[in-house]
């Protein structure tokens, strides 16, 4: 766990100062984001959905690319006939990821984030945290995207998240 934060921390502070004096038409922002998914694969045989709220901040590095940094919470609902037979009913997670974004054009963009996401739970771990994506650009100050979200830990816990974001 403290190898994979380190990994990002040294990540960042290097893609940081490599493109601190990088020129583009795009500034530097943070956006709050609300993001609602679906569990899938083997993740939806015990949770109905989830639910979470991110902070991220975009730097740009190139025409038209973005490095970014996000962290956040996201709560996962267990369905009811595990809890009949005494599960929680909420698990908590923290992700922590950076990744790339990229706009196709002026609103379409692709975006890869990796990273990690530690359990709330006492127990739960770390898992290695990978999430591919697109979105659109509704203004300067609103964004929507969907994701795949993938979390490997002694199995893995995936879902399909929408991200609705503001920036500022």
């Amino acid at each position: 766990m403290k190898k994979i934060l380190l990994l990002l921390v040294v990540l960042s502070a290097v893609v940081f100062n490599s493109f601190a004096q990088s020129k583009s038409d795009d500034a530097a922002k943070f956006s709050i984001g609300i993001d609602p998914g679906l569990p899938v694969g083997n993740a939806s045989d015990a949770y109905t959905f989830g639910l979470g709220i991110d902070l991220k901040y975009d730097l740009p590095v190139a025409t038209s690319t973005f490095f970014n940094v996000s962290a956040g919470y996201t709560a996962l609902f267990t369905k009811s006939a595990l809890k009949d037979i005494g599960a929680k009913s909420t698990y908590g997670y923290i992700p922590l990821k950076v990744g790339i974004k990229y706009y196709v054009d002026d609103a379409f963009f692709v975006e890869g984030q990796i990273g990690a996401t530690f359990s709330t739970e006492s127990g739960g771990g770390t898992a290695f945290a990978y999430a591919p994506g697109v979105g659109y650009k509704f203004s300067d100050a609103v964004e929507g995207g969907v994701r795949y979200e993938g979390w490997s830990h002694d199995g893995s816990l995936s879902q399909i998240a929408l991200r609705i974001a503001f920036s500022f």
